[in-house]
C-alpha cells in the first residue's frame, strides 16, 4: 500500500469483500470519488490487463478508503456511469487509493445494455469482451470490439456476468447461433467459469476512519501507488483542496488551458500553467521534485489570488506572442519556460515600455534559436525568473546578449527548440503559399490539426543524404498521383515562378530535380534557406553560428 504516515486521530481496519459488494455500493452512491482525486487515467490496455489478472486470481492491490459524515465534493460519475448522490446524514466512503482499478471494474462490469456503443474510444472502451473460443486469446484473454461491425458471438460482454437476467439472456442467445449442442454446452460452460470468477473474486479493502480532511488528503498524495506516478500540479491540487473554492487547482487550470485554446492559440500544457501559478504566487522554485507538501502548504494561502492572475496574465503573454513576436501556436513556442517567464514579466511589471517590448522580443528570438532554456536546472530556472522579475520591475537587464544562434538544423524533428523556431522564421517568411491552381494554401489551420505531416517530403526516395533537412520539406497540396517533385518541375517549366517563390523555392534548384540530383537539389535550397534565415537572424542584432548546419538538438520539455 506504499509508505503512509501512521495520522492521528485515524484508525485503520483491514477488510475482505467481494468485488460486486464494493461495486454495488458505488452503484448505490454510498462509495464516491473525491473531487481532488486525479481523472481516469488509464489506457485501454491496462483495462483489459485488470480484467486477465482478475481471472488469473492475481490480486489487483488493496483499495483504501475514508469514511466520514463530512460532506466532500465528489464526482457524480465513475467509469462514464453516472451515480445516485450520496445518503444525507450517513457515513460516505471516499476513495483514497484505487480509482483507477474501481473505474474500470465499475464502467465495464455495470455498464447498462443501452450505452452507447461506437468507433469512438470514449465508447468502446467501456465494452470489454472475453473471447469463449480458446483460440482468439492473443496474449491477454480479454478483448475491446472497435470495430462498428457486429461483436462476434462467442464473446462474452463483461457487462452480462454480475446481472442474472443479463447472463441468462447471453447464454440463450449463445445456444441460439452455436452449430451444436456440444459447442453451445462447451461455450456455455466457459462462460459461466468465468462469471464464477468474478463474482467470486474478493477484494482487500483498507478502511479508515475518523482524521480531518487534510489528513485524508495527505495520505492520499503520499499513497501514490497505482503505476502512473502523480504530476507535481496533480499533487498540489490534491493538497491544496479546499482552498480556492468548491473546484480544485486542476480543475481551474484545466478553464484556463481552454481560454487559451479558445483563442485560436492552442493549447499549453498543463504543467507551464502550474509553474505560471507557482510563479505568480511569489515562489521562484518551480521545477522541484520532491518536498510538494512543503511547497504546497507555502503557496495555498496565495493560490486563489495567483489562479486569477494567472488567467490573466497568461491572456497578455498570448497576446504579445501572436501580435508581437507572430508566434501563431503554442505548440510552436520553442520552450514552454519561455511562456512561464513572460507572465512573470506582464504580471511583475507596471506599465510596459515601448523599450521593454523591443528587448522581449529579441529575448525570446535569441533564447529560441541559442537553445539557451535546453536542460534548464532548478537553479537556473531558479535564476531565469528572479532576472525577468527585475527586468519587469525596471531595475536589471535580460542576459542574452552574448548568446548565438545555432546553426540551420539538418532534420526536421519538431522536438527541437530549434527546428521550431526555424518554422516561426518560415511562416513568417513565406506567409501565402500557393497551391498549383494559384490558391492560398492555409498553413496554420494544416498545422493546427497534421502537424508535422503538413510539411510535406520533396525527395521520398529513401536512402538519399540529406532527406531529412528541412529544405527537403514544403506545405503544397497536389492531385492525386502526382508528387510534389513532378509538380514543382512542372511549375517550373510553365514558368509559375510566383507559386515557387511563395514557398522558397528557387528555378536554380529545380535544374537538380530535372536531373534526377535529389541530394544536389536538397543542399541547393538548404544552402538558400539558411542565408535567407541568417540574414534575418543577424537583422535581429544576434550573432549567427559559425557553421551554416547543425544537429538539430531534442531539447523542448
Amino acid at each position: 500500500m506504499g509508505d503512509v504516515e501512521v495520522v492521528k486521530d485515524i484508525s485503520v481496519v483491514p477488510e475482505v469483500h467481494f468485488l460486486e459488494q464494493v461495486l454495488e455500493r458505488i452503484s448505490q452512491g454510498e462509495l464516491r470519488v473525491p473531487k481532488f482525486q486525479r481523472p481516469f487515467l488509464w489506457r485501454p490496455e491496462q483495462m483489459l490487463q485488470l480484467f486477465d489478472s482478475m481471472e488469473r486470481g492475481y490480486p489487483m492491490g488493496s483499495l483504501l478508503i475514508w469514511e466520514t459524515t463530512m460532506p466532500l465534493e465528489s464526482l457524480d460519475t465513475i467509469g462514464g456511469r453516472r451515480i445516485p448522490p450520496a445518503p444525507g446524514g450517513a457515513k460516505v466512503a471516499y476513495v483514497l487509493d484505487g480509482h483507477q482499478r474501481l473505474s474500470t471494474l465499475f464502467g465495464v462490469l455495470h455498464r447498462s445494455a443501452d450505452a452507447p456503443r461506437s468507433t469512438r474510444q470514449e465508447d468502446w472502451m467501456w465494452w470489454v469482451y472475453r473471447p469463449l473460443v480458446r483460440s482468439e486469446h492473443d496474449g491477454l484473454r480479454y478483448r475491446h470490439w472497435k470495430s462498428g461491425e457486429e461483436v462476434p458471438s462467442h464473446f462474452l460482454p463483461m457487462r452480462s456476468v454480475l446481472g442474472t437476467l443479463d447472463f441468462l439472456e447471453y447464454a440463450r442467445k449463445l445456444s441460439d447461433v452455436s452449430a451444436s449442442r456440444e459447442e453451445a454446452d462447451r461455450l456455455t460452460t466457459e462462460s459461466e467459469r468465468i462469471a464464477k470468477r468474478v463474482k467470486n473474486y474478493k477484494v482487500s479493502v483498507v478502511r479508515m476512519e475518523g482524521g480531518t480532511l487534510q489528513q485524508a488528503i495527505e495520505v492520499f498524495s503520499r499513497i501514490n501507488s497505482s503505476g502512473q506516478k502523480m504530476r507535481p500540479d496533480q499533487m498540489v491540487s490534491a493538497l491544496t483542496y479546499g482552498t480556492i473554492g468548491s473546484e480544485t487547482l486542476s480543475d481551474k487550470m484545466e478553464e484556463i488551458k481552454g481560454r487559451v485554446a479558445a483563442s485560436g492559440f492552442g493549447e499549453i500544457p498543463i504543467m507551464t500553467i502550474f509553474q505560471t501559478v507557482l510563479a505568480l504566487s511569489g515562489e521562484e522554485d518551480v521545477q522541484r521534485d520532491t518536498s510538494w507538501e512543503t511547497m504546497a502548504r507555502k503557496v495555498q494561502g496565495q493560490l486563489m489570488t495567483a489562479v486569477t492572475d494567472t488567467d490573466l496574465t497568461l491572456q497578455q503573454v498570448v497576446e504579445f506572442l501572436q501580435n508581437e513576436v507572430r508566434v501563431p501556436l503554442a505548440r510552436l513556442v520553442p520552450y514552454n519556460i519561455q511562456i512561464m517567464l513572460l507572465a512573470v514579466f506582464f504580471h511583475f511589471s507596471g506599465k510596459v515600455e515601448a523599450e521593454q517590448r523591443v528587448k522581449l522580443r529579441n529575448w525570446f528570438w535569441t533564447t529560441s534559436l541559442a537553445g539557451t532554456f535546453a536542460g534548464s536546472t532548478t537553479t537556473q530556472v531558479r535564476n531565469f525568473i528572479m532576472e525577468m522579475k527585475a527586468f519587469a520591475r525596471g531595475k536589471g537587464g535580460l542576459s542574452y546578449s552574448g548568446e548565438r544562434a545555432r546553426s540551420f538544423p539538418e532534420r526536421f524533428d519538431l522536438r527541437s527548440a530549434r527546428v521550431r523556431a526555424y518554422l516561426l522564421w518560415d511562416l513568417q517568411t513565406f506567409p501565402e503559399r500557393k497551391n498549383l491552381d494559384g490558391g492560398t494554401a492555409n498553413v496554420l489551420e494544416q498545422f493546427a490539426t497534421a502537424h508535422s505531416e503538413t510539411y510535406r517530403h520533396i525527395i521520398t526516395q529513401s536512402g538519399v543524404p540529406g532527406a531529412s533537412s528541412p529544405a527537403n520539406r514544403i506545405v503544397m497540396t497536389t492531385p492525386p498521383g502526382v508528387s510534389i517533385r513532378q509538380a514543382l518541375i512542372r511549375l517550373a517549366e510553365e514558368g509559375r515562378t510566383d507559386i515557387l517563390d511563395s514557398h522558397g523555392v528557387s528555378l536554380a534548384s529545380i535544374e537538380h530535380l530535372k536531373a534526377d540530383e535529389f541530394t544536389d537539389f536538397i543542399l541547393a535550397r538548404q544552402h538558400e534557406l539558411a542565408a535567407r534565415e541568417r540574414q534575418f537572424i543577424e537583422s535581429l542584432g544576434i550573432k549567427s553560428a559559425d557553421t551554416e548546419v547543425g544537429e538539430a538538438d531534442i531539447d523542448t520539455e
